[in-house]
């Protein structure tokens, strides 16, 4: 009698094989039906609804998302985001951070405000927009000034500030990114970088 010998990875290939059919067998001898469906709540949502092509925001592939929305003006609001299938970048797919676009603007966990921890304090306050941009700005200019370098010892030309440090968000469109850049080069910031490369 010859000893049949198989691999721990043929073992378990086979043996996983034979579980599939059998649960897939049983399934469908129980009138389970395989095929792909159509999930009929998605389709009734944005059936209505009027579709944008865009773009992921959260790193630097670029792919392809169309976002649905209803209604007019000040009531539009987003029902649903997923991928382009005309996208020849993803043709469809998203990854586990581009699926879950929706959540990021849909969530009642966003905050919709300024919120601001004063130097020392241990909670935070809610914080006038217009406030919080122009404090912002005195900040930068007071930065800017304190470290600001004209010229090196030997004579060269710096006109650079190392005191500021731009990291961007994964979250902002290329446009976005294109004019933060432009503003902290003329600030003349070295420290430049974006998470979305991270």
């Amino acid at each position: 009698m010859s000893e049949v010998l198989l691999s721990r990875r043929t073992l378990l290939r086979r043996g996983a094989g034979a579980a599939a059919g059998t649960a897939l067998g049983g399934l469908a001898a129980l009138g389970a039906d395989l095929r792909p469906a159509t999930v009929r709540a998605q389709e009734l949502r944005i059936r209505e609804a009027q579709a944008y092509p865009s773009v992921c925001p959260y790193c630097a592939v670029g792919c392809g998302t169309v976002v649905h929305t209803v209604g007019e003006g000040e009531n539009k609001r987003i029902v649903n985001i997923e991928g382009d299938v005309r996208s020849p970048i993803n043709g469809g797919t998203l990854c586990p951070k581009g699926a879950a676009i929706y959540q990021l603007h849909v969530n009642p966990n966003r905050a919709t405000t300024v919120l601001h921890r004063a130097p020392g304090a241990t909670g935070w306050t809610e914080m006038d927009l217009e406030a919080a941009m122009d404090r912002v700005a005195e900040l930068v200019k007071e930065t800017r000034d304190a470290t600001f370098v004209e010229t090196a010892d030997d004579g060269k030309k710096l006109n650079h500030t190392l005191g500021i440090f731009s990291l961007g968000g994964a979250t902002m469109d290329n446009e976005w990114n294109h004019v933060h850049q432009k503003l902290m080069r003329g600030l003349g910031v070295v420290a430049i970088e974006n998470q979305a490369r991270i």
